[in-house]
């Protein structure tokens, strides 16, 4: 009796220490929620890819040691008329179509993505990343008063003519491309705008050498703008892991969100943002 019960407390534990997170469509119209995990980590059992209509929310169970979690929203998704699953949507498209493959399916640019790291080093690691460019306002909270991270404005209908893209049907912007997407440097492999090259270190890709930097910054001060955007102190966001944080991901939040500014991690070492994606 005593093995079942020592066994049954060891389950009990491994429950209760899965964050439950909850993704939220605030936006008017439906949206295509999808999420990544990144290899060696164990992996939510939710579908990867789901539709959610206006003003619904779903909630799933993450493990507490997530790693390279990847979250964000497609948008005018059709999976039935498209041979290529991954240009199923305007934006964000996946390979798999409405559930993004598990090893490949991270998501098309431009997309508005929040990441997370849980548990590393005593601490969550989280952030609403830009560098793979815009394409929906997001918010990211949590139940125990740590920082929040967000893009709540929607940076779409003013873009620069140089990275505005991809549009609707209608023909109204649906995504705003970050300068290393829209490739303005000609050369994706040594570019400042991708930080990669002769460009990738902190030293040698600075900000003010990303074009456009200062338009996703500016309007979303507590996103993650570019490749090495830690500088700015207000990019990648941290709860102490004990907490055991549940989180909510909004889409379209209100303009009005605040944020309780906490503590910056300064470390690369957990590759939550990078220029380069795999669809």
């Amino acid at each position: 009796m005593k093995s079942v019960a020592a066994a049954s407390l060891v389950l009990a534990i491994g429950v209760a220490a899965d964050r439950t997170f909850t993704v939220v469509n605030s936006c008017d119209y439906t949206i295509w929620p999808a999420y990544f995990t990144g290899a060696g980590t164990s992996a939510p059992t939710y579908p990867t890819g789901w539709e959610a209509a206006a003003g619904t929310s779903v909630s799933f169970t993450v493990p507490d040691d997530w790693t390279s979690g990847r979250i964000w929203g497609r948008r005018d998704c059709d999976f039935s008329a498209s041979t290529d699953p991954s240009t199923s949507c305007a934006d964000g498209g996946c390979n798999g179509g409405l559930e993004c493959d598990t090893t490949g399916g991270t998501g098309v640019p431009p997309a508005t993505v929040a990441e997370f790291t849980l548990g590393a080093d005593g601490e969550d690691n989280y952030d609403v990343s830009l560098v793979d460019g815009f394409n929906l306002p997001m918010s990211v909270t949590n139940n125990v008063g740590c920082s929040v991270a967000s893009c709540p404005v929607d940076l779409n209908a003013n873009c620069p003519s140089a990275i505005i893209g991809p549009y609707d049907s209608s023909g109204n912007a649906v995504g705003c491309k970050s300068a290393c997407d829209a490739n303005l440097d000609g050369d994706a492999a040594n570019s400042p705008n991708c930080c990669s090259g002769n460009y990738d270190t902190p030293s040698t890709c600075p900000s003010s050498g990303v074009e456009y930097y200062s338009y996703f910054k500016s309007n979303c001060p507590d996103s993650y703008a570019y490749a090495y955007d830690e500088s700015s102190g207000t990019a990648l966001w941290t709860c102490d892991s004990s907490e055991a944080a549940d989180y909510t991901i909004t889409f379209c939040p209100s303009n009005s969100t605040t944020t309780k500014r906490g503590v910056h991690v300064l470390d690369r070492s957990y590759n939550l943002s990078g220029s380069s994606w795999t669809a």
